[in-house]
């Protein structure tokens, strides 16, 4: 099979196949929970299991799952969480038709006494609706699935989270009610508001994602005006389920570009801010690049070359602005192909082959890396995270498919709520327009 595939189509499979195969180890088969990051005790998070549902169906036709085994572990998440408590009982498992962030591997309830977050549930909610797009056949199993993805999204009450403001609240806990945080200033939940606004049971109005668009920065950054997220992650999770080349948003519309073409620039302004390296880290270059919110190698202080470093831990790193201590993400990096492959391929290359993060890990690409940071004896590149974390291996699945396929964007054309949600934001153009071949498939129960 793969003989008859181009270099860079080997490439991408094998990249592919070893994030995939986080999903096929690290989830409960019983309730089909992903496991959020390779740590002991670690608990499982609701957002890698959306990426793993969303997973599933690349995985069949690129020969990494059959498609009987894929039913079967899509059908057991699905039921999981039909079947798991909704309540006010601080270890239910949601709420309201939201989610507890972490979820018990064995048990489903909430863990570590976390929030209930409407961004992650999103991403679930996300990963259920492609699963529902993508098993279309008549059988028994394929319409159960369409039929409990479709209840599942239904049952999300939005208009409670907006909790009486203009926009979405970041979640909710049983102990103390909403989190202060609401979702503000450009970010992820693109994707989130999409799906709020396509609601048929509880939908956020228009004004809402006005409210949230008000909140947004335009830059310019290395010649490139784009809308500015420091995070490189921001610039990609949403674009995972929506395409967005040729449709715009009244924002989008009034710069005449579109969230694609945004990315795009985000891309290559993360490439220039490591050629610059105006902080001097060991590694930056046109081939080595990526900073988004991320694990590190801190907290630390160390002085190396007569220079006081500052590392941290778990940060929402970004460029040109933000906290930058010499952290990089290659899965970021990965989940930028569709935007700028001629950057993101050789980048790509030099992670492999020059610095060898990749083979002999057994997931591919750990989670992030740091050559400033003084990592093990021997090692051709400073500190290594020593985990792997679900929502960094998924995006490299996803993204790399829609590189290659489109696969994923093109289920979700067909998906009623993306495209109601995204008309209701004001979305215009493109696949959108009937012209444009925008075709919507009816809901199971419609």
């Amino acid at each position: 099979m793969h003989s008859t595939q181009s270099p860079v189509e080997q490439l991408l499979q094998h990249l592919q196949r070893s994030a995939f195969a986080y999903f096929q180890h690290e989830t409960n088969p019983l309730n089909g929970l992903v496991l959020d990051k390779t740590a002991p005790s670690w608990p499982a998070s609701i957002a890698a299991t959306g990426l793993a549902l969303a997973s599933y169906p690349v995985a069949v036709e690129r020969g990494l799952m059959a498609k009987d085994q894929a039913i079967e572990r899509t059908l057991a998440t699905l039921r999981f969480f039909r079947d798991s408590p909704q309540g006010t009982e601080p270890d239910s498992t949601g709420y309201r038709g939201f989610y507890y962030h972490f979820l018990d591997m064995k048990t489903g309830r909430r863990a570590w006494e976390c929030e209930l977050s409407t961004v992650d549930s999103a991403f679930l909610l996300a990963g259920m609706l492609t699963a529902a797009a993508y098993f279309a056949d008549e059988t028994a199993d394929q319409h159960e699935i369409r039929t409990l993805a479709n209840d599942l999204y239904l049952r999300a009450d939005w208009q409670w989270a907006q909790t009486g403001g203009d926009t979405l609240c970041h979640g909710w806990k049983p102990e103390s009610g909403f989190l202060k945080c609401r979702w503000q200033g450009y970010d992820e939940a693109l994707l989130l508001y999409t799906l709020a606004l396509g609601s048929p049971t509880h939908p956020l109005p228009a004004s809402a994602y006005q409210a949230w668009c008000s909140t947004y920065e335009w830059k310019n950054c290395y010649d490139l005006d784009y809308l500015y997220a420091g995070p490189l992650f921001i610039h990609q999770l949403s674009h995972v389920w929506i395409d967005f080349r040729g449709i715009q948003d009244a924002f989008m519309r009034a710069k005449g570009i579109d969230y694609f073409e945004n990315s795009r620039r985000a891309t290559h302004v993360q490439q220039r801010y490591a050629i610059d390296n105006t902080l001097g880290f060991d590694g930056y270059c046109g081939h080595c690049w990526g900073i988004t919110a991320s694990d590190g190698p801190g907290p630390a202080v160390m002085t190396i070359n007569g220079v006081e470093r500052r590392f941290y831990d778990y940060e929402g790193r970004g460029a040109p602005y933000g906290i930058d201590d010499g952290t990089l993400a290659p899965w970021a990096v990965v989940a930028s192909l569709p935007f700028a492959p001629e950057i993101v391929l050789p980048a790509i290359h030099h992670y492999m082959h020059t610095l060898e993060l990749h083979d002999g890990h057994r997931y591919g690409f750990k989670a992030t890396f740091n050559s400033t940071f003084h990592g093990e004896p021997g090692s051709t590149c400073g500190w290594i995270s020593p985990w792997h974390f679900g929502l960094n291996l998924g995006p490299i699945v996803l993204m790399t498919e829609n590189h290659r396929s489109g696969m994923v964007w093109d289920l979700m054309r067909g998906c009623r709520y993306i495209v109601d949600g995204l008309r209701r934001a004001g979305f215009e153009g493109g696949w959108l327009d009937p012209a444009g071949g925008g075709i919507v498939v009816p809901a199971p129960h419609a």
